[in-house]
């Protein structure tokens, strides 16, 4: 296969690891503030091959202590899971970025011990995927993933990038109860910038302010062991 891009070290996206981020094209989601647009849209930003991706994990060995597998939606790919075993292989614990969308994918991933820590974006209420995120989203799937995640027993967060109308106070209680008990929610400040959906900006005022994003991390940890803005 050929991957996305890569990002060749990080000391931000995996905790407490110094890693490598690897990105799978292609979403089956249209986060209107998604900004690795290009990705989304199934477009290679930075073609690796396998081999080569590899390679690179071998010769760095010693230096890098951890690999994110991110995208785009890795869980699409019918290659992820052989993949991640690969990579476990070498040696390299893996974080798994993903959007919850592919519930069967997810547990054969933390049920074959292929991941090791997971972070999954939390949009925004379910009940509101089909009208902000995706017409056809079956939010079922959604519910089921984070479920998933908390009974796993592995190193987790759940994060929600905040901006309006997708966040506010009562989406967040709504958010709050379904991961509650959670290892970590982040709070993703938004940046309007190289978006996929320009328009959307153009005609909502999405702004949260630093004050609506303590409030809504005040509400967030009283349900969670830990709730951190990024």
């Amino acid at each position: 296969m050929v991957f996305g891009g890569i990002q060749k070290s990080t000391l931000i996206d995996y905790p407490g690891k110094v890693s490598c981020v690897l990105f799978f094209s292609g979403c089956n989601f249209h986060c209107p503030y998604c900004h690795n647009p290009e990705l989304a849209k199934g477009q290679a930003v930075e073609p690796w091959r396998e081999q080569a991706v590899y390679d690179f994990l071998e010769a760095r060995k010693g230096f890098l202590s951890g690999v994110v597998i991110s995208g785009g939606e890795p869980s699409l790919h019918p290659d992820v899971i052989r993949v991640c075993r690969t990579i476990r292989q070498m040696g390299y614990p893996i974080k798994l970025d993903t959007n919850g969308s592919r519930p069967k994918v997810l547990e054969e991933l933390i049920s074959g011990g292929l991941v090791d820590y997971v972070a999954m974006d939390v949009k925004t209420d379910p009940a509101y995927y089909t009208k902000f995120i995706q017409k056809d989203c079956n939010t079922d799937a959604i519910t089921a993933s984070i479920q998933l995640i908390k009974a796993s027993g592995i190193s987790h967060e759940f994060r929600t990038t905040c901006i309006r109308p997708l966040i506010d106070t009562h989406i967040m209680k709504r958010i709050c109860v379904l991961i509650q008990g959670a290892d970590l929610y982040v709070l993703q400040r938004f940046r309007l910038s190289h978006v996929l959906d320009p328009d959307f900006f153009n005609k909502n005022d999405c702004c949260i302010t630093e004050n609506d994003l303590q409030a809504y991390r005040t509400i967030a940890e009283k349900w969670v062991a830990s709730c951190m803005i990024r």
